[in-house]
This record gives C-alpha cells, sequence and structure tokens, in this order.
C-alpha cells in the first residue's frame, strides 16, 4: 500500500508488511522477470529491470533468486509467461483505489481482486474510473531529523521537481523519468532514504474513519496479500490514532 502522503500510516504497518516477506519476493521474481521479458537483461541499458533488482537488493532478497528471474525474463531459463495490467475501483468511504497486477491467469486475478473489494464494501470500476486522481511521480523519503535545506539543495539541482517537509518526514517527488538520476545524486552525497520508488500519488485525499476505515484496511491488506497484485494505491486519508487502532 502507497501512493498516498500519510507516511505516519506507512510506518504503523510497517510490522505486518515485513511478516510477508516471502510474498515480497514473489512480487519481485514477477516484476523482474517481466522487465527483463520487455527490455532485455542488460542493468545499464533497461531502468525498468535496474529499479527492480534495487528493490529487491534493500530487500535482501537472494543474489541468485535474481539472476534466476532475469533469466527467466530473456528466455534463457523457462518459466511462465506474465501479463500486467492495472484494476480501478472505490474502497469504503468512496476511496480511489489503483491495483497493479501481474498475472499468469488473468481470469482468476479478476475473480480475487472483484471478491475482495465486493466483501469489503468496495466496487471495482471501469478502466479509467479513478486513475485520473492519481499522478505517476518518483517519490524520495528521508527522515524528519535529515538535512532538509540540503536535500532541497541537491535534489532540485539534481532535477527533483519538489521538495517539502509533510507528516514528520521530507519527501523528494520527481518526475519518473527523473527518478534514478535524483535519488542517485543524493545518494552519492551521503543522504540516507527511508523509501525511494516510482509511485501513484493522488492529487486528493479522502478523510475515512471508523468501521468504513477498518473495512478499507482490511481490503487493501487482502488485496496486498494476494500473489498476483504487485502494488496498491489509495487516496485515503486516516489520522495517527486511528490507525494505531486499527492496527491494534
Amino acid at each position: 500500500m502507497s501512493g498516498h502522503s500519510k507516511w505516519a500510516n506507512i510506518k504503523h504497518r510497517k510490522g505486518a508488511q515485513d511478516a510477508k516477506r516471502g510474498k515480497i519476493f514473489t512480487k519481485f521474481i514477477k516484476e523482474i522477470t517481466i522487465a527483463a521479458r520487455i527490455g532485455g537483461g542488460d542493468l545499464e541499458a533497461n531502468s525498468r529491470l535496474r529499479l527492480a533488482v534495487d528493490k529487491a537488493k534493500q530487500a535482501n532478497m537472494p543474489k541468485d533468486n535474481i539472476e534466476r528471474a532475469i533469466k527467466k525474463g530473456t528466455g534463457d531459463l523457462d518459466g511462465v509467461t506474465y501479463e500486467e495490467g492495472l484494476f480501478e475501483g472505490y474502497g469504503p468511504g468512496g476511496v480511489a483505489v489503483i491495483v497493479e497486477f501481474m498475472t499468469d491467469n488473468r481470469t482468476r486475478t479478476v475473480a480475487d481482486v472483484r471478491h475482495a473489494f465486493t466483501k469489503y464494501g468496495g466496487s471495482l470500476g471501469v478502466s479509467g474510473s479513478v486513475a485520473f486522481m492519481f499522478d505517476r511521480k518518483g517519490q524520495i523519503i528521508f527522515p524528519e531529523d535529515a538535512d532538509f535545506e540540503a536535500i532541497f539543495e541537491a535534489a532540485l539541482e539534481a532535477g527533483a521537481e519538489d521538495v517539502k517537509e509533510e507528516d514528520s518526514v521530507i519527501e523528494v517527488v520527481t518526475d519518473p523519468a527523473e527518478f534514478e538520476t535524483v535519488r542517485n545524486a543524493l545518494d552519492a552525497k551521503g543522504f540516507k532514504f527511508e523509501s525511494a520508488e516510482v509511485t501513484m500519488i493522488p492529487q486528493n485525499m479522502s478523510p475515512v474513519e471508523g468501521k468504513q476505515a477498518e473495512s478499507l484496511m482490511k481490503m487493501i491488506d487482502v488485496l496486498e496479500d494476494n500473489d498476483d497484485v504487485q502494488n496498491v494505491y489509495a487516496n485515503f486519508d486516516i489520522s495517527d490514532e486511528e490507525m494505531e487502532r486499527i492496527m491494534g
């Protein structure tokens, strides 16, 4: 779950995400495989593959797993064929939700995703029904005790679109095409980020609380737990206190 500015909400969920490390590896393998299939196995020439491998390494995925996934994508090893795409819809409280999927069985994935939306009071929409509410951006998050002025100057010099302090963190936003350049420039200057990814950032937030917030988080958990789902983006705004209560 990502794509919204409430970084505190993400931190509250980190323990649950860490518990899903095996599933996270499965998602990385799919992304690496399809990136290699589309753009080849050369990390220098394939930026999507390079980003996927970087994220896998950050999650401590074994090198052998990464190399095997690349070889499957390039055809050097036998493997299944994946297709990718988006589902769009609304969760409880009218929250806009985008689900990125990668699957070898679209029929199964459609049924699973539709069931998750319906079970928790959401509704799956048609293509384009909510995607216009999000912008695809590079997002680099630094802790609040980092040097804002230094990061601000270095990020803008490297080509970032915006740098802001929000929700107890420093957020650097880039065009997707400039993401790697900005991230590498900041890394080279010794700034240690908490998260760096190309994500979907909502243009507006949708407040949700109480039973609707509980149902929404359950729906997102079920979606994220699905091996065919790569990412879930939503424009919810849940208070820190409410999130603490829901996560228990």
